[in-house]
């Protein structure tokens, strides 16, 4: 089940990688990641979110005013995507792995990199699994461990 935190949080992501068009076509983007929601759903959600229609190129889309430059992720926030989300943290040297329900690692990813944990380089995500490159002051270790706690595994 994802939270409404979870779903707009994609939906942002959604917005700023894909020209969408229509709420039934975002509808379509939400179920092809395991998010099954009406369309009054995503209206509301758009409207919550302050998401307005914009044209370029001659088609109008979706567009999110700060989706181009994506705000900080506060702690607490990162907190509750890693413990929503995660399910398993491995390292080793300076690399972290987490593992992810499907179609969930670059929700993770995405937290991590904006949230701007001490000692990672950035994120590389798959469908259902993410690397976490940590610098190599700090190591694989300590950053696994943060993750660990920060999703309360």
């Amino acid at each position: 089940m994802t939270t409404k935190a979870q779903r707009q949080h994609l939906v942002r992501e959604l917005l700023a990688a894909h020209e969408i068009a229509s709420q039934s076509q975002l509808v379509d983007r939400l179920a092809e990641r395991s998010v099954a929601v009406t369309q009054a759903t995503v209206c509301r959600d758009l409207d919550e979110m302050g998401v307005a229609k914009m044209r370029t190129a001659g088609r109008t889309v979706y567009a999110v005013p700060e989706a181009d430059a994506p705000e900080a992720l506060p702690a607490n926030a990162l907190r509750r995507v890693l413990g929503d989300w995660v399910l398993d943290v491995r390292w080793s040297d300076n690399l972290v792995v987490l593992r992810t329900p499907p179609g969930s690692a670059h929700v993770v990813a995405s937290a991590i990199d904006r949230s701007n944990l001490d000692g990672v380089i950035g994120t590389i995500a798959g469908d259902d699994t993410l690397l976490v490159v940590a610098d190599s002051v700090t190591g694989g270790a300590a950053v696994a461990s943060h993750c660990r706690a920060l999703a309360d595994l």
